[in-house]
């Protein structure tokens, strides 16, 4: 996830402009919200509710909502506070939704009542176990939505294990979810921190792993400090985005086996990859599943230089602190992130930030390396993983490094630091933070960008190819219909209306979109890493050939005509 620079415009950023009903009448906003908002590549086009709109705006939360519709991960997203489904609030022009605090300080509920419709044939088994099931689709003819019943005022958190699926014309179900991987290995995944301070290492470690029928499948935002930190950086109340957040995504999980344990055998090669801004460690794990089941050791490292949403380190608690029987004497620090200062300069931040991430790249890096040889590792964590069965199972001479958006600067800083990461894939980048001297020929490794159709601007992908020109082993291809959130996993659990709607999904479906960007990376790693994999099969890809995939960039780099 990425915030780019300031003084790019909207348009440049945002190929979709706002529907044209609004186009006379933009949202009031406060002009710090405004000047945040300008800048961000996750803008939205307005709610089309003109009641709501105005008073959201009056509250100066508008953007913040909006922002979460943008994220939010379910196809037939829930206004909770309206008591009805979003399709169905679209065809209406006022609203009595009441969302901020009231002046009293509390979260103001909405006075519409909740529809209540009784379940019936298939509907009816798709309840959740304890009260609240998911709508069933539209039909072509009446055009609403299906609410299947549940007890009133009681609700499931988050989305079921399985998230709403979609019927259509044919009795095929369609369930979003997580993609797992499609390699022939098994994938587990654990949590690593080490030291008891924030300059230690944190991160997701997905791997291939034994065969585990009793292991659970990981939590996708283990924390509901996570959706504080959403809320923060969507510029939320954070009694109104956790709420939200909890609701609808609060029981996903990602398709790896929790803790499951390491399959020997075989020395993996190791990818490290690097998250965006606003994101953290576990919100690419489609991404990191397919490339473990696949073989890789993958180390998905979560930044602590206030770029993410949010973060956190173990520290011992104070002796003065109470502290109840069979509670732990460690306690979570949380690091959140941090907006820019009135007058602050972007790319002086962010220059400093991708530095320190580079370092905490290369510090994982050492850590799984030295895992690798034998040292025993304190995870404050405390899992039940075997950190020893590592031991000389990584490939130390078939080391990359990946990230996506300020993720993908991130890639290109470490490589100019550290020869040991042989190749690097950006997915998307944002070179904003890239500093000037990187492009004096200090990337000497083969290095793969691999962007979306919707969110590339000229000036940056210019950065780009000054990067890569003369230089046959850096490679940039372009996914047709894409969108710069094609790559992270809010894209996989939301279905056609709101991720289309909020361009949270793009044209092309999003499990081809990942599987391209998945099957030119695994070719860009065979080559440049020298496996004895069956990759090459779509080393054409990586040329920009095949469908959906172009060569290069969609954007027009000509220069502009002088009026």
């Amino acid at each position: 996830m990425l915030q780019p620079c300031q003084g790019i415009s909207h348009r440049d950023l945002v190929p979709d402009p706002a529907p044209r009903h609004h186009a006379q009448q933009p949202p009031r906003e406060k002009p710090e919200i405004r000047s945040h908002m300008q800048t961000s590549p996750y803008i939205n086009p307005p709610l089309p509710h003109k009641g709501a709109a105005q008073h959201l705006s009056s509250r100066g939360v508008l953007r913040g909502v909006q922002f979460f519709f943008g994220m939010a991960p379910c196809r037939k997203l829930v206004l909770q506070a309206q008591g009805r489904y979003l399709p169905e609030r679209l065809s209406h022009l006022k609203t009595k939704a009441k969302f901020g605090p009231s002046p009293s300080g509390r979260t103001r509920q909405s006075v519409c009542p909740r529809e209540k419709r009784p379940p019936a044939g298939a509907a009816a088994s798709r309840l959740a176990p304890e009260g609240r099931g998911w709508p069933k689709a539209p039909s072509s003819s009446s055009g609403q939505w299906d609410w299947s019943g549940g007890r009133r005022g009681h609700r499931t958190p988050g989305l079921s294990l399985k998230a709403p699926m979609e019927t259509g014309s044919s009795s095929t179900e369609k369930f979003y979810r997580i993609p797992e991987g499609k390699g022939p290995h098994s994938v587990g995944c654990t949590d690593l921190m080490t030291e008891n301070a924030v300059e230690g290492s944190f991160l997701r470690l997905y791997y291939p792993s034994c065969d585990a029928t009793n292991s659970e499948e990981a939590p996708w935002i283990p924390d509901k400090e996570y959706y504080q930190g959403l809320s923060d950086f969507l510029n939320m109340y954070r009694v109104v985005g956790e709420r939200l957040f909890q609701y609808y995504v609060g029981s996903v999980t990602c398709p790896a086996k929790s803790n499951a344990a390491f399959k020997p055998g075989e020395k993996y090669p190791l990818l490290i990859f690097s998250h965006g801004l606003g994101a953290f460690r576990t919100i690419y794990s489609a991404i990191c599943i397919e490339m473990a089941s696949q073989g890789f050791i993958v180390a998905a490292v979560e930044h602590r230089d206030e770029s993410a949403s949010a973060t956190y380190y173990c520290k011992k608690k104070s002796i003065s602190e109470p502290q109840e029987e069979s509670t732990s004497i460690m306690e979570k620090e949380w690091i959140y992130y941090r907006k820019l200062k009135t007058g602050e300069e972007e790319r002086c931040l962010r220059h400093k930030q991708v530095q320190q991430r580079a370092q905490e790249c290369i510090k994982a890096l050492n850590l799984i390396l030295n895992i690798n040889s034998g040292e025993e590792v304190m995870n404050v964590l405390h899992s039940n993983f075997d950190w020893n069965s590592l031991k000389d199972s990584v490939d130390t001479s078939r080391i990359a490094v990946m990230g996506h958006s300020f993720g993908g600067a991130t890639v290109i800083e470490s490589l100019s630091k550290e020869i040991r990461f042989r190749c690097g894939i950006a997915l998307d980048a944002w070179m904003l933070p890239v500093g000037d001297d990187i492009y004096q020929n200090s990337v000497q490794q083969p290095l793969l960008f691999i962007n979306s159709e919707k969110f590339q601007w000229a000036d940056n992908i210019i950065k780009m190819k000054k990067l890569s020109s003369n230089d046959t082993n850096k490679k940039m291809i372009t996914i047709k219909g894409s969108v710069h959130q094609s790559f992270p996993d809010f894209t996989f659990v939301s279905g056609e209306i709101i991720g289309r709607f909020f361009k949270l999904k793009g044209e092309i479906d999003p499990n081809e979109a990942i599987d391209i960007s998945n099957h030119a990376s695994l070719a860009f790693l065979q080559k440049h890493l020298s496996l004895k994999k069956d990759f090459d099969k779509w080393d054409s890809l990586v040329d920009g050939i095949g469908p959906n995939v172009i060569p290069g960039t969609n954007i027009d780099l000509s220069p502009a005509e002088p009026e």
